[in-house]
């Protein structure tokens, strides 16, 4: 049985560094658009622990809450008042993570991110067997090291021949 009142996903929540050069990076790239900032936000009890999982002491500096086209992104910057990870996890690590944005053209998009002077890992992969078969990807890398992805697939991708589950589509 699903969570009662279910519906869709609202947004994705992130902590970067520098809370402007991330709004300035997907406004600049990505034509997101900021829709409200906040904070500073710190408590004096063990609220923040209790409700964020994090050492009671931490202070978020500034909130941002960005429109990504089809979901939001709450975007957290955290002020250095308590010893904390400053690593950013890679794939591999527990808690890896990564964006993914569809693109029309992954030629066009992956030169215009070279030209903004952004690094791509590699070369776009083509996948030509398996579920992601007519799927191209490339990741690249944020300014403060979080890893995002490029995603393309203008004629679908295999998997939809033979599942039952229809994935979102963004096309």
């Amino acid at each position: 049985m699903a969570i009662p009142g279910l519906k869709k996903p609202d947004h994705i929540g992130f902590t970067v560094p520098n809370l402007d050069e991330a709004i300035t990076f997907f406004q600049e790239l990505f034509e997101f658009e900021l829709a409200y900032q906040f904070g500073p936000f710190a408590s004096d009890d063990n609220w923040m622990t209790d409700h964020l999982n994090v050492n009671p002491r931490a202070e978020i500096t500034k909130i941002a809450v960005m429109n990504a086209k089809g979901i939001n992104l709450e975007i957290f910057e955290y002020a250095d008042t308590v010893e904390r990870n400053k690593t950013v996890p890679n794939n591999a690590d527990i808690g890896g993570h990564h964006l993914a944005f569809y693109v029309e053209d992954m030629n066009a998009a992956v030169s215009y991110l070279r030209e903004q002077g952004i690094q791509v890992l590699g070369e776009p992969t083509t996948m030509t067997e398996g579920p992601t078969g007519g799927e191209s990807w490339v990741y690249f890398m944020a300014p403060w090291g979080m890893q995002l992805e490029l995603v393309s697939y203008p004629n679908g991708k295999a998997y939809a021949y033979h599942s039952a589950v229809a994935l979102f589509d963004p096309r």
